[in-house]
């Protein structure tokens, strides 16, 4: 290891630092989950969709070791908590 490399910043998962900023200061909404499947990867992912201001948005997530805790929260047709970026609607994930 160098000398330089003791100081330099470790690189900050962009995921962990989106879920962060949307947790401190993002609205709280509703989103109803569509459905849930197992990708190539072995995760698990989560399908929803939500409506803001009349926009209809669908996406999905990976589910984390918390909700995967929770798996019957999260069924389909399950109304669930969101939140997301006011100023960018479709920045979103399921709390």
């Amino acid at each position: 290891m160098s000398f330089l490399a003791r100081f330099r910043r470790q690189k900050e998962d962009p995921e962990i630092a989106r879920r962060t900023v949307l947790l401190r200061s993002g609205r709280i909404g509703e989103a109803t989950i569509l459905s849930t499947d197992v990708d190539a990867e072995g995760n698990t992912m989560l399908s929803y969709s939500y409506e803001i201001a009349g926009v209809e948005y669908e996406t999905c997530q990976r589910q984390d070791k918390q909700q995967l805790l929770r798996s019957y929260d999260y069924l389909p047709g399950a109304r669930v908590p969101l939140r997301y970026d006011p100023r960018h609607p479709a920045n979103s994930f399921v709390v």
